[in-house]
């Protein structure tokens, strides 16, 4: 778990219902379903509209990683990586074949699948560095779904209060009616520029943040293979490795 996201959470939803509470006012005004409703539907909707199916639905997949990111285990890797080499040296690229088929990850199966079959470095760069720039971009675009949304939250949340202000015009003979369309039209505002600058907007670049350092992972596979295939010395390809750790 991603603590460091969780306390963000909790400090940025505690300052701001805090200091409602410090400055007199209730918990309950800053709870408006109409407002929710307009803002979390339009920003929804609208990046509906822009964004392809696939790449929503990407988007919905990794969110969880805001609170649980992707293991990563580099040290584990190159220990993985340095007795592949060792391997390779001994009983030659075909005694590699079934950890190929015993390997977890993906990308690492393919570059062991590759090895095995006899290709050459540059083959197999080229290989995997279109699988990995392919699934970097996917991310990527995924990441933007939030980024998206954080743009259009704050200007439905405008939209939100001029309604509730268009409500409010509309019945100005009855008093009793003008509370709850002014407290629409400002918890609306609040809700748009809230959604967007404490949650998606952060969401996004944290996320872009563990593509980014699965992208780096992936290279770091993607090194270790190649340097296999070359037929470079095991402590060469682990003192190598290693400065991916920094």
């Amino acid at each position: 778990m991603d603590i460091l996201s969780i306390l963000g959470v909790i400090v940025a939803l505690g300052a701001i219902i805090g200091g409602n509470i410090l400055e007199g006012g209730h918990t309950d005004s800053l709870v408006q379903l109409t407002a929710f409703l307009i803002v979390g539907g339009g920003t929804v909707g609208a990046i509906m509209i822009q964004v392809p199916l696939n790449t929503f639905m990407r988007a919905m997949q990794i969110s969880s990683w805001v609170f649980k990111p992707p293991v990563n285990a580099p040290t584990e890797a190159i220990e993985k990586i340095v007795s592949w080499s060792n391997i390779a040296r001994r009983e030659g690229l075909l005694g590699l074949e079934n950890i190929a088929e015993q390997e977890a990850n993906l990308f690492a199966r393919k570059g062991l699948q590759l090895l095995v079959d006899g290709n050459e470095p540059e083959i197999i760069r080229g290989i995997l560095e279109v699988d990995m720039d392919s699934q970097e971009f996917r991310d990527i675009q995924a990441a933007k779904v939030f980024e998206g949304m954080g743009g259009y939250a704050p200007t439905i949340g405008i939209i939100g209060a001029v309604m509730g202000l268009i409500h409010v015009m509309n019945n100005l003979a009855d008093p009793g009616l003008l509370g709850a369309g002014i407290a629409v039209a400002f918890v609306a505002t609040i809700y748009g520029v809230g959604l967007a600058n404490l949650f998606l907007l952060p969401m996004a670049n944290k996320l872009k943040t563990h593509i980014h350092l699965h992208t780096r992972y992936r290279e770091m596979l993607l090194e270790g293979v190649v340097s296999i295939a070359e037929g470079e010395n095991p402590r060469n390809i682990e003192t190598k490795l290693n400065g991916y750790l920094h």
